[in-house]
């Protein structure tokens, strides 16, 4: 029957996971260059994007109280709500910041409750074609908003939001349709007795280096919070501040650590892997090689994500309309996304996730040298300008090959996420590693404006084509953990 089958529900899922970064990624942008924003203040907006990369604070209470799919209900009904907002005011004002970033932070809680519950519903030798199509429907829901481009040229982008508003309510009442979750007795094997909240954090406060673990990485995150609201530059002494209130704390910890014997610490730091609000940290961090892996999770597609912000504006200064970018996305992306998703996890499940990674990382890279091609030899015209039909088809075969090349390396970098990830804990752990990938993209969108700006489109693209390959040197540490993970499976 169709409704429990898996593939059915990764694509469904996947579809409604990609269709809010869609919005945010051409939906908004579009809509604010047309009214005359700045680059570097569209630029800047991905700095809202910040929940995506912050979304691991919260993923342990989903892991906790699981039901993902009301989860995933509850916050798609948020987002409608977001999306009535804009249709009852679409200009830009004050208020956006803050809508955008509660819409962000709604679609970073749904991107937890999807990816844990497909992780759980998945099986090892699924995870190719699964990824395949998870790639090739999540971009098939942020095309969905090149679709909602179309109808702003006809419907009015008041309209339009409505239209959005009522497919997050539909999506809600499928949400709620899907397979229910797994008994976690299911997925849990026996390795003794998990800690409660208060147990983990009487523990962690025995453990001076497990403290000081979760201290540097709430900072951490702290301090990615105030690089968009900039809180610290109001409150003087407010680092300082920071440090102090972190140090006690440690410092409280390190007197009762000497009262203890170094054995039975050792073995505390063992047992906070099983606490159910920092035990994924602690598990993700005792892995070998987890920081060549982290600095390869944030290179992978950095050059991809340096130039994906900037695409559209540049779509709108060559004098494309709301409709005609819709139509480059809908009649071009749609169906090479769907292809390149489903081929590279073809290829992903041929000839393994380490192979795989460099060689459809290669076809990712080179994409972009289209972009900068096509920057360099089409003219800048205003809105409306008629525009060259060698120019036309020249973006709409450069947005063509970057969807299709997107896929296949988007493909292969999942499977290497969900091989690594820790199915017990599987939103907590996946959402980490997804925070890390997230960082790596907010922070190459805010800086693409200010590249986008000063060199130009065409010098910028070409750029962002040799961000692509640091990751590369990182490549053998990959296989080694991958090596690892098969082992211990």
């Amino acid at each position: 029957m169709l409704l429990r089958n898996k593939l059915f529900w990764v694509g469904i899922l996947y579809f409604a996971e990609g269709f809010p970064l869609g919005i945010f990624y051409d939906l908004f942008p579009v809509l604010f260059r047309q009214q005359g924003v700045e680059l570097w203040q569209i630029g800047f907006m991905s700095l809202l994007g910040l929940a995506w990369t912050l979304k691991f604070i919260w993923a342990p209470a989903i892991d906790h109280y699981r039901h993902h799919r009301r989860w995933m209900a509850v916050v798609d009904l948020l987002m409608g709500g977001v999306m009535l907002l804009f249709a009852m005011n679409a200009g830009f004002s004050s208020w956006v910041w803050l809508t955008i970033g509660l819409f962000t932070l709604f679609s970073a809680t749904h991107d937890i409750a999807v990816d844990g519950y497909t992780i759980e519903m998945l099986n090892r030798h699924e995870y190719g074609l699964a990824n395949g199509l998870r790639i090739g429907f999540y971009r098939v829901g942020m095309l969905a908003a090149g679709f909602l481009l179309v109808l702003s040229d006809y419907l009015g982008w008041h309209l339009t939001f409505a239209a959005a508003a009522l497919l997050f309510i539909l999506l809600a009442f499928v949400a709620l349709k899907a397979p229910k979750e797994r008994p976690l007795t299911a997925l849990r094997q026996v390795t003794g007795d998990d800690l409660t909240l208060k147990g983990e954090l009487l523990r962690l406060f025995a453990q001076p280096l497990g403290l000081a673990l979760v201290l540097v990485f709430l900072l951490g995150a702290l301090w990615l919070a105030d690089s968009k609201v900039h809180w610290s530059g109001d409150l003087p002494g407010f680092w300082w501040a920071a440090a102090a209130v972190a140090a006690l704390p440690l410092l409280l910890s390190l007197m009762r650590y000497r009262r203890q014997r170094q054995q039975a610490a050792a073995s505390g730091l063992q047992q906070l892997q099983r606490g159910p609000m920092f035990g994924a940290l602690f598990h993700l961090v005792g892995r070998p090689l987890m920081l060549p892996v982290v600095l390869f999770i944030l290179t992978f597609k950095l050059g991809d994500s340096a130039m994906g912000f900037m695409i559209k504006p540049f779509w709108v200064d060559a004098g494309f309309s709301a409709s005609q970018i819709g139509l480059v996305s809908v009649n071009i992306g749609l169906v090479l996304s769907i292809i390149g998703g489903i081929v590279g996890g073809w290829i992903t499940d041929r000839i393994g996730i380490f192979h795989a990674l460099w060689l459809l990382g290669l076809a990712q890279a080179f994409s972009n040298l289209g972009y900068a091609y096509a920057a360099a030899n089409v003219t800048l015209a205003a809105a409306d300008a008629t525009i060259p039909l060698t120019q036309m088809a020249l973006i709409y075969s450069v947005s063509g090959i970057e969807s299709f090349t997107g896929g296949l390396g988007t493909a292969a970098f999942l499977a290497f996420l969900m091989a690594i990830v820790n199915r017990q804990c599987a939103a907590t752990e996946y959402a980490i590693l997804s925070s890390v990938f997230a960082l790596s993209r907010s922070l190459a969108g805010w800086a693409g404006g200010f590249g986008a700006s000063s060199m130009g489109y065409a010098d910028y693209f070409l750029l962002t084509f040799f961000l692509s390959f640091p990751a590369y040197l990182l490549l053998p540490y990959v296989k080694r953990m991958l090596s690892h993970e098969s082992h211990c499976a």
